[in-house]
């Protein structure tokens, strides 16, 4: 069953397989999994190895230029894609520890990019959810289902989260749909009962998407131009993809470039305060450190200290960190 591809024979793709296997279709299910377990031996379990120094280190390769955000890029190994929710996945970073005598720091933002969302569209309900330190998700689900927020059950919640989610990375009804497992048309007017009670962010996509059109990029919080391909293309499909980017760089860009500022601020601050922890790796919004025992209490309340304060004051609502300590990157 499934579907035909053009040869006539039948599609094994993922979004064939994944619906069958939601179905019991225990072939499709044993597909997917030994998809999923290639690809971690084949890129981690098989890889790493090769790599590893004669001091047991791994070093990867970073560009900051290789996309039009601004994120930083991993390679030669990409240490930024290793799973974090499946079992296998926290296998692979079970084998990432610290070495005698330290720990292993990790410190990343709380809800970046929604924060960033709500700050740059101005979205008032959501900021002030922000700044009154409720679940984000909940409050939402609360907004959009008309519910009391003490009444928000945890499918309101979830579904909330994804729409959450999905308005900042540009989904479609089609994606929300398939994402949530119910049919387009409800996906479809939760997006649009979305935007309906958060105007603000409904004329921010409009405004951004009109800017990108008339100078070919968007910018950052902090100024930074990101260019946006195909936005006026005629050909459909590349133009609604750089309006996506159009709306998703700005906020991913501003991240970029708060996690960049925090770097630089928690290099200085260890140095100038003589301390011997060192940055290992940054994926993204998490910055991921190496810390001889006798400096954990200090280390983790300075970079806590410079993480929230990277936004250098562009943000009327609190940039959080959630940081931990560990023997193995998995642990934290």
């Amino acid at each position: 069953g499934g579907q035909k591809g053009k040869t006539g024979t039948w599609s094994t793709d993922i979004g064939v397989l994944e619906p069958l296997a939601e179905e019991d279709v225990i072939i499709a299910q044993k597909v997917l999994e030994w998809r999923g377990l290639a690809k971690l031996k084949n890129t981690y379990a098989d890889a790493l190895p090769e790599v590893i120094d004669k001091n047991s280190r791994v070093h990867t390769s970073f560009s900051l230029t290789a996309t039009n955000t601004g994120r930083f890029a991993s390679s030669d190994p990409n240490l930024q894609n290793i799973p974090i929710r499946s079992n296998n996945g926290k296998k692979i970073r079970s084998a990432f520890v610290a070495e005698n005598g330290h720990y292993l720091i990790s410190a990343d933002y709380s809800q970046i990019e929604l924060r960033l969302i709500a700050e740059m569209a101005g979205i008032k309900a959501l900021q002030q959810a922000f700044i009154n330190g409720e679940d984000i998700h909940r409050a939402t689900a609360a907004q959009i289902f008309g519910v009391p927020y003490a009444q928000v059950d945890d499918t309101l919640r979830r579904n909330a989260k994804a729409i959450n989610f999905g308005i900042v990375y540009g989904i479609s009804a089609f994606g929300l749909a398939k994402q949530l497992g119910v049919p387009r048309h409800v996906a479809g007017q939760y997006i649009k009962d979305y935007l309906e009670r958060f105007k603000e962010l409904a004329d921010y996509m409009e405004r951004t998407k009109e800017f990108a059109r008339a100078n070919g990029y968007v910018e950052t919080l902090f100024g930074r131009k990101c260019f946006i391909d195909g936005i006026n293309d005629k050909n459909g499909a590349r133009k609604k993809f750089g309006e996506r980017q159009a709306i998703n760089a700005p906020t991913q860009g501003t991240g970029a470039d708060i996690i960049k500022r925090a770097m630089i601020l928690t290099y200085n601050a260890l140095k100038d305060a003589g301390l011997k922890t060192k940055i290992l790796l940054q994926v993204h919004d998490e910055l991921v450190l190496e810390a001889p025992e006798n400096e954990l209490e200090q280390v983790m309340a300075l970079v806590k200290e410079n993480m929230e304060k990277a936004s250098l004051g562009k943000l009327s609502i609190p940039l959080p960190v959630d940081i931990a300590y560990a023997k193995s990157w998995d642990e934290c």
